[in-house]
Formats: structure tokens, sequence, C-alpha cells
């Protein structure tokens, strides 16, 4: 697949922020690449776009289909497997938030849970320190029914939601000194 300079640029800018983001470079290369491709494209013609060894690219499109961004496409007449990344940009954030949730979010909620339940009975833990768990635990306890809101919400209305985001800050004003 021929690449223009503005492609070659978007991917690989791609990849420079999956590595910000804790993704491999490789994976968000080929999430871009098959974003922009308008066919499926077989993992060959990946890996040749792309200079990556087939191995890699191979791995890639694994990860890839198990956080549900690219999924396995059949053209006639040709027996490989084809791979095509999800279009819309709102089912790309809904996916990646959903699974950064269940990847991140839900283990650390699980553990910070526990620790509070075993923060009562340990003598060593200060007050101070029992404390800070608590903020930590109530800040992601906070974020996760947040998250299970919004993702009931249409692209439509989320998107309006979004955008109203500097009005509704200023409607919430900036007299809440303590965070709470």
């Amino acid at each position: 697949m021929h690449l223009s300079p503005t492609m070659q640029k978007y991917i690989l800018h791609w990849g420079e922020m999956g590595t910000r983001w804790g993704v491999n470079r490789t994976v968000a290369q080929i999430h871009a690449l098959l974003f922009l491709a308008n066919q499926p494209l077989p993992a060959e013609d990946i890996a040749e776009t792309l200079g990556v060894a087939r191995s890699n690219v191979s791995t890639s499109l694994k990860e890839l289909q198990s956080w549900g961004l690219v999924r396995i496409s059949h053209l006639a007449g040709d027996r490989r497997d084809h791979f095509v990344a999800l279009q819309d940009v709102w089912e790309i954030f809904r996916v990646i938030m959903e699974e950064r949730k269940r990847r991140e979010i839900d283990p650390t909620l699980t553990v910070l849970r526990d620790c509070a339940m075993n923060a009562n009975n340990d003598v060593d833990l200060e007050a101070a320190t029992r404390a800070k768990m608590e903020q930590v635990l109530a800040f992601m306890e906070m974020l996760s029914a947040t998250y299970e809101d919004y993702k009931r919400l249409p692209p439509a209305t989320l998107k309006r939601l979004l955008k109203m985001g500097g009005t509704v800050a200023r409607f919430l004003g900036t007299d809440d000194k303590d965070g709470n």
C-alpha cells in the first residue's frame, strides 16, 4: 500500500502517542494504518507498508483484536485473512475507554477495596495513611460510577456534552477549594 506523506506523518505520530499512552508503537501504527486504509489489508501488506517484521504484525493484530479495535475480514478469491479497523471515532473512543476501565480501573478498585477492608485491622497503619487510601478509593469509585453513567449516552449526546465543557465548568464555578 502506498502511503502519502500526510498518511506517513499521521501513522508515525499515532505510534509516538501510543507509546505515551502505554501502547506498543507498532500496535498503534498498525491501528492508524488500518483506520486510514479504505480497504481491508492482509498482514503481509501491513508488514511491507510499515517496514516491520511479519511476526510483529501478527502479535500486534492479535492485541488490536483483543481490544475489539480490529476484526478479520475475508475477500472473495483470497484465502488470506484481511484486517479492518473500526471506522467510527465515537465507537473507537467507547471501546478504548471500556477496555482501559476493564484492564486498569477495575483491578485497581478491587485492590483498593481490599486494602480498605484490611486497613481497619492493620495496627501499623497510621490514621493519616488510611485517610489517603480512602480518598483514592473514593475518587476511583466516583470515576468508575461516572464512566458507567456516561457510557450509556448516545454519541450525539456525548458530543454535545463534550462541546459544552467550558460552559459547564463556568456554570459550576471554581469555589470548591477542597476538591469535594
